[in-house]
Order: C-alpha cells, then structure tokens, then sequence
C-alpha cells in the first residue's frame, strides 16, 4: 500500500496516536500560513511523493524563516524529485 505522510498522519491521529503538529499547502503562500498558524522558529517543508529518500533527492529542507518557507515550497512544488 502506498500512502502520503500526511494520510498516514491522519489515521494514526483516528487511532489518538500523538503526531507533531503539520498540515498539507498546495502552494507557496498556504506553506507560509500554516506556518504562521503552526508558530515556531524552525519548520520542514517535505514533498509528499511516494518514493524512498526523499530528504536526499531534496524533498525535504528545513525553512528557519516565513520567508524561507514561502522560498522552499516555492522551488519544491512542481519540482522533479530524483530519489
């Protein structure tokens, strides 16, 4: 079987299995308010691909800024994942 992240958080959350806090954005300035609305200082934009090693294909980069979450989702949405 082959689910996102995100859809396996979601039914681990159905079984009150503790998840840290995340939600999908499907564009760049979503990807900014969810990480307004999360708060914090240091925030993971991941690509949600079905495919191994994603954080070495560069799908997952960590954004220490609003802006550089804006920036990262920007080049990561639409982009080709080479894993």
């Amino acid at each position: 079987m082959k689910i996102h992240e995100y859809q396996a958080r979601e039914i681990l959350q159905d079984f009150d299995v503790p998840i840290p806090a995340g939600k999908v954005a499907e564009t760049p300035s979503q990807a900014r308010e969810v990480a307004e609305q999360l708060g914090g200082t240091v925030w993971a934009v991941k690509a949600q691909v079905h495919a191994g090693g994603r954080g070495k294909g560069g799908g997952v980069k960590l954004a220490r800024n609003l802006e550089q979450v804006e920036e990262v989702a920007k080049t990561m949405i639409g982009m080709r994942l080479v894993t």
